[in-house]
C-alpha cells in the first residue's frame, strides 16, 4: 500500500508540473462568477512550513485535533495539495496570492512580478487599503503589498502589519499575530485578510522537535479559535470563507529542520476550506496547487484577474 501511494504521488506530481511547466498564463478574465455566492469576505491563513506527514497525513491527527475533527466536517479538506514552485516563505506565499510560481530572493529583497488578489481586490471594488490587508508574523512577507508589475492594478497596494514593525524589524510570535488579526477585523472589517503563523517553521529550523509539534498545535488551536470568532462577529458570521493552507512543507525524515527542493516532504501540502459556498464533509480528489488559490478567492469575490496560471476550485463549491 505504502509503495502504491507513493507511485500514485510520483505520477500525479509528474504530471502537475508537466501542466505548469506547459501552461502559459492565462489572459482569460473573470468577468462574471460561476456560481451566485455568499461570500462577501475571505480570510487566508498560512501556516509556515508543517510538513503534511506531521499534520493531515497523520491520522490520529495528534497535532491538528480541532481543524481535522471539528473544521473539517463543517467543510472541505484537500489531502492532494502541492507547492509546485519554489519551497521558501516568500515564494509560496507570492504563489498563494498572485496565482503565479515565481523563482524570488527569500529574505524580502525582491517583489512579485504580478499584482496579487489584493491589488485586484482593491482596483476593481474602489476599496480604501484598510479593507484588504496582509497580517504576518514574518516581517519579509511585507512584500506581498507591492510588486514590480507595471500593471495599473501595482498601485493598489493592501494594508500590511507585518514581523515587529514591518520589512527588518524581525519576527514576532504568532500569539502577537492573532491578537492584532483580531483588532484590524473588529476595527476595520476588511473584506480581504493574509494571516501568517510562522512558528512552526521557526522552531524546526532551530532543530526543536518538541517545539516543532507544539507550534503546529498552537496553530490548530489559533485557526479554530479565529474561526470561532469569524462566526461570532456580526460583520463575519456566515458570509466568510476561511482557506487555511501552508506555504511548504519540510524534507522528510530526521531533516526536518529544512527545506526548499521538490521532495515529496516539500512538495505535499493541505488545504482547508470553510464557508457559506464550501460543500460540508467533502474530501477532495483531483490534485491542486497553490496557484489555484488566489484565482479561487477572486471567483468567490467576483474579482477580475488579467492573468493567472492557476484556476478556480469549482469542485469545493455548491
Amino acid at each position: 500500500m505504502t509503495k502504491l501511494l507513493s507511485l500514485n504521488y510520483s505520477l500525479w506530481l509528474l504530471v502537475l508540473l508537466l501542466l505548469g511547466a506547459c501552461k502559459p498564463s492565462s489572459k482569460s478574465v473573470l468577468l462574471k462568477p460561476s456560481g451566485d455566492y455568499k461570500a462577501q469576505k475571505v480570510v487566508l491563513v498560512v501556516i509556515d512550513g508543517v510538513r503534511y506527514s506531521d499534520s493531515w497525513g497523520d491520522t490520529s491527527f495528534v497535532n491538528i485535533p480541532f481543524m481535522a475533527r471539528d473544521l473539517a466536517p463543517e467543510g472541505t479538506f484537500h489531502p492532494e495539495f502541492y507547492n509546485l514552485g519554489a519551497t521558501l516563505t516568500n515564494p509560496g506565499h507570492v504563489a498563494l496570492t498572485t496565482g503565479h510560481y515565481q523563482k524570488l530572493n527569500n529574505h524580502g529583497e525582491e517583489l512579485p512580478d504580478f499584482p496579487s488578489v489584493f491589488h485586484y481586490y482593491r482596483q476593481h471594488t474602489g476599496a480604501p487599503a484598510h479593507k484588504a490587508w496582509i497580517i504576518a508574523s514574518k516581517d519579509k512577507l511585507e512584500i506581498l503589498s507591492k510588486t514590480y508589475s507595471s500593471d495599473s492594478a501595482a498601485q493598489f497596494s493592501p494594508a500590511t502589519n507585518c514581523g515587529n514593525n514591518g520589512l527588518g524589524t524581525g519576527y514576532r510570535k504568532d500569539s502577537t499575530t492573532l491578537r492584532i488579526t483580531k483588532e484590524i477585523l473588529a476595527r476595520h472589517s476588511p473584506d480581504l485578510v493574509l494571516v501568517n503563523l510562522a512558528e512552526p517553521d521557526s522552531k524546526a529550523h532551530q532543530r526543536n522537535w518538541t517545539g516543532y509539534l507544539k507550534a503546529i498545535q498552537q496553530s490548530d488551536r489559533m485557526v479554530h479559535e479565529l474561526w470561532q470568532w469569524l462566526q461570532q462577529h456580526p460583520d463575519y458570521q456566515n458570509n466568510t470563507t476561511l482557506l487555511v493552507t501552508n506555504d511548504h512543507g519540510r524534507h522528510p525524515g530526521n531533516r526536518y529542520h529544512s527545506h526548499g527542493d521538490g521532495c515529496k516532504g516539500c512538495r505535499h501540502i493541505s488545504l482547508l476550506m470553510l464557508g457559506p459556498d464550501v460543500k460540508d464533509g467533502f474530501v477532495a480528489s483531483k490534485p491542486r496547487s497553490q496557484v489555484d488559490v488566489a484565482v479561487t478567492i477572486a471567483e468567490l469575490l467576483d474579482i477580475p484577474m488579467p492573468t493567472r496560471d492557476g484556476e478556480p476550485m469549482l469542485e469545493l463549491l455548491k
